[in-house]
């Protein structure tokens, strides 16, 4: 990346998030963050249900969470998801390998950064996104469950996105599971502690599971994604005026 270009990637979030600017560039801030809506939605309109992978780009190959993650994209390919993930390396790509792996799908919604992060190469489709809202929008738009493994505070902040959106209601109950019982443990802490304190409800506790079995992560997704929200395959006939092109069928989504 050029030092032009490197300026510009860590400035685009800088200077929309830094305050009131002239209505001019306001609009330019603007209609930039629309076409980065609508090359996400035009490159993942057809990708069908999918289940978004978090954690860490710095965990890579040899890692011990590495071949966890590369397992948990083969069983969520398994269950008929696409595996969405953040576009990047590390534990984002184990779980895009894991699909490809097993025959399934595999997305991604990268970021443009100033340290240049480029897609995986184990994806089947990707969009790469300016702003990190919209990447946020996309990471959440397509997905029926979210599987957390080990991550820093970018994969903390998705996380936590999924959970106020949950406890909200501005999605619906769908299932959150984080894999590394050790690793997230101080997390379990936390949460306990802020129901404790009265800040979130009991009931909180239970928008999520923890566990180190990725067999036992496979069921909770079938069991609270599949059944209770009646999924199947999408039939979206491309637009050929749009120039629009349908991915390879997806396997076929198991009943509930």
């Amino acid at each position: 990346m050029s030092p032009a270009s490197d300026r510009s990637a860590a400035s685009t979030d800088r200077i929309l998030l830094e305050g009131p600017h002239s209505r001019l560039r306001e609009l330019g801030i603007l209609l930039r963050s629309v076409r980065d809506f609508i090359s996400g939605f035009r490159t993942l309109h057809f990708v069908g249900p999918c289940v978004t992978v978090f954690g860490s780009a710095r965990y890579g190959e040899g890692h011990p969470y590495y071949e966890i993650g590369r397992e948990a994209g083969r069983g969520i390919a398994g269950l008929g998801f696409t595996v969405m993930t953040g576009g990047g390396p590390g534990l984002m790509e184990a779980a895009n390998r894991g699909a490809r792996e097993a025959g399934g799908r595999s997305v991604g919604c990268n970021i443009v950064l100033p340290q240049e992060q480029e897609p995986n190469p184990y994806l089947d489709r990707s969009v790469t996104c300016r702003y990190f809202f919209v990447r946020k929008v996309m990471l959440f738009k397509y997905s029926y469950a979210f599987l957390c493994l080990p991550g820093g505070i970018g994969t903390l902040d998705e996380l936590f996105e999924a959970l106020v959106l949950i406890q909200t209601k501005k999605i619906a109950n769908f299932p959150v599971v984080l894999i590394g019982v050790a690793y997230w443990e101080p997390l379990r802490g936390l949460l306990t502690h802020l129901a404790g304190q009265g800040t979130i409800s009991q009931e909180d506790l239970h928008l999520l599971l923890i566990t180190d079995d990725v067999a036992e992560a496979m069921e909770y997704i079938r069991g609270h994604a599949i059944g209770p929200f009646g999924l199947k395959a999408r039939r979206i006939k491309p637009s050929v005026v749009l120039g629009e092109r349908a991915p390879r069928p997806a396997p076929r989504l198991p009943s509930g």
